[in-house]
């Protein structure tokens, strides 16, 4: 452990938290897609080589990645309503539906297992990326649904998904708005000032969920690391801005494949250590049950539902 926590790995470390936020931050204004689901997979590898156990990784990269959201959120989309495409109606109509959804989600950190967080982000992250790969925005239809029970159905999955991934709301939500024909840019702005409406209730709950579980890394509330959280918005509160600057005077489309490309791998290398290592193996009955992974309860041990 000594050598883990050594001088030179630290630095390293450091760094490297740095050049994260600073890229999520950028990606999180110029594309929508919320800082998030850069700073998961990088954090879910970092865990790795802190050595922490399977069924910590992914809910401190989770709940972690949320900390960073709301000064993250909170910066790109003070820049954005700057320049005007924050739609205020849209907000406040679909604010309280995910607020609600986040919290659900945020509740339900206490539940799940890491195995089921690291294939419910590698299932959407690889949505996500053919979806960014696609030559044309798929469009269902010309308006946002009127009924009362969609209005209230979408932003609140939004919020429970968004909450369980640990990303922002631009995530799920400027895909779901283009394709009912809502304007990109004002879906990439309001879904910014979203992502504060996610992270705050999510985070709480992933604090509260992780607050008796051992084995976390030092200077831990829960599933939050601090010093990774601070590390990471120091610079992507700076970079956010530039992001947002950036979607209004750049052609994303030249960096929607890259992006796509990196979404791809990396959701792929997360099911595969899901599916292909042998990962729910630590999950495992003494019968050789795998419900773990869907019923798992961490609190030093897994609780299965069939049993005790």
């Amino acid at each position: 452990m000594s050598d883990i926590y050594s001088a030179q790995f630290l630095i390293v470390f450091a760094l490297g938290l740095l050049a994260t936020g600073a890229i999520s931050g950028v990606l999180a204004g110029l594309l929508g897609v919320g800082g998030g689901i850069v700073i998961v997979p990088v954090l879910f590898l970092l865990a790795g080589f802190l050595g922490l156990p399977a069924e910590l990784a992914m809910p401190m990269a989770v709940g972690t990645s949320l900390a960073t959201i709301i000064p993250t959120s909170i910066s790109s989309a003070r820049s954005h309503r700057k320049r005007g495409s924050v739609d205020a109606q849209l907000l406040k109509s679909w604010a309280p539906a995910v607020f609600v959804g986040a919290l659900i989600g945020g509740v339900l950190a206490s539940v799940v297992s890491g195995a089921f967080l690291t294939v419910l982000f590698g299932v959407v992250a690889l949505l996500v990326a053919i979806n960014l790969a696609l030559p044309r925005t798929v469009v269902l239809a010309e308006d946002l649904p009127k009924g009362v029970a969609a209005r209230t159905a979408v932003p609140t999955a939004i919020g429970i998904l968004s909450a369980l991934m640990g990303i922002g709301g631009g995530t799920l939500s400027v895909p779901i708005l283009s394709a009912f024909s809502f304007p990109v840019h004002r879906a990439i702005g309001t879904a910014a000032a979203l992502g504060i409406v996610i992270a705050v209730p999510a985070v709480f709950g992933f604090i509260w969920a992780g607050w008796d579980m051992g084995a976390r890394p030092p200077y831990s509330l829960g599933y939050v690391s601090l010093p990774a959280a601070v590390l990471i918005f120091t610079t992507s509160v700076f970079t956010a801005p530039m992001g947002s600057q950036l979607a209004h005077s750049l052609d994303a489309r030249v960096l929607k494949p890259v992006f796509a490309l990196f979404l791809f791998v990396t959701s792929l290398r997360m099911l595969w250590q899901a599916f292909g290592r042998g990962f729910f193996k630590e999950f495992r009955d003494e019968n050789g049950s795998d419900r773990a992974w869907v019923h798992g309860i961490r609190n030093g041990s897994v609780a299965f539902a069939g049993g005790p």
